[in-house]
């Protein structure tokens, strides 16, 4: 296929939030940009997050331009704001920006296959809250009402955490009472997310991710209640972790980010703590010139 130069712009995800496992995720408004022009050869550039890894066709941005291009003759930047293997959706985002960027017809589609499961590829490239699933081998996602006078603070450790160790730590199977717990506490939170005003501490509660991850990160309990303390509505493992998301209200969420860094510090947690809002827009394309 013919390689028009193009850029493509896709936000960072925050996905399960507490009971919503491999269901649910919120788009935030940190980016990753790929741009894509024809090449005599193939030529990968990394700035930002991520700019360590190696810059040949390995790199997943590579992979992905590549297969939907049908070609290695690309010369392709990358630039990323979203931490790599923190739990905040860097490798579904980028393979949604890179699959657009090289002209694929469904980038969605592209990035869940890349990613194994929908919903982080889905708040990138729809934006907002979604909920996200696999009709067979194909994603379908839809936007969920979402209140705009959430913030949202995020504790980012220093520490990465890839998914597969994390998904390692999951028991194969959970009672009963554990799956009509989550989808009570995750019915909450769906309320709560569209108007802040029913979203209550209890509504990220979880029974089938994020205890069993806990020796992953044993600091994690500590920082959540810390969170909530401090004045977020509800606090919960940004995916497969490491990072925290705390749900706040607009007022309270530099505060809550001012005690995020102190909480880190007493945790003896390098890391840092960030002052999101979501990112509305999610997959961004344009020509370049």
């Amino acid at each position: 296929m013919t390689v028009t130069p193009r850029r493509a712009r896709c936000p960072a995800s925050s996905a399960n939030l507490g009971p919503g496992f491999d269901t649910l995720a919120l788009a935030l408004d940190l980016h990753v940009e790929v741009e894509i022009r024809p090449s005599s050869r193939l030529v990968v550039r990394a700035e930002g997050e991520g700019q360590d890894l190696p810059t040949d066709q390995t790199h997943l941005a590579a992979r992905v331009a590549m297969d939907v291009a049908g070609t290695e003759h690309l010369d392709i930047t990358v630039r990323s704001q979203i931490p790599v293997a923190r739990g905040l959706g860097s490798s579904a985002a980028l393979a949604a920006a890179a699959a657009a960027a090289a002209g694929a017809p469904d980038p969605l589609a592209v990035a869940t296959s890349v990613d194994g499961h929908p919903e982080n590829a889905a708040a990138s490239v729809l934006g907002g809250f979604v909920t996200a699933t696999l009709l067979g081998p194909t994603p379908l996602a839809s936007r969920l009402a979402l209140d705009s006078s959430l913030v949202y603070v995020v504790l980012v450790p220093d520490r990465p955490l890839p998914t597969v160790t994390a998904r390692q730590a999951l028991p194969e199977s959970v009672p009963h009472h554990d799956a009509v717990f989550n989808l009570g506490r995750m019915g909450l939170l769906i309320g709560g997310m569209a108007d802040h005003r029913r979203l209550v501490r209890e509504a990220t509660e979880d029974r089938l991710h994020q205890q069993a991850r806990t020796p992953l990160f044993p600091e994690s309990p500590v920082l959540l209640a810390g969170l909530v303390d401090a004045g977020a509505i509800a606090a919960c493992w940004s995916g497969a972790g490491p990072c925290l998301l705390a749900i706040c209200s607009a007022e309270r969420g530099p505060s809550v980010r001012k005690a995020g860094e102190s909480l880190l510090a007493t945790s003896q947690v390098h890391g840092r703590s960030l002052l999101l809002h979501a990112d509305l827009e999610g997959l961004v394309i344009s020509d370049l010139d």
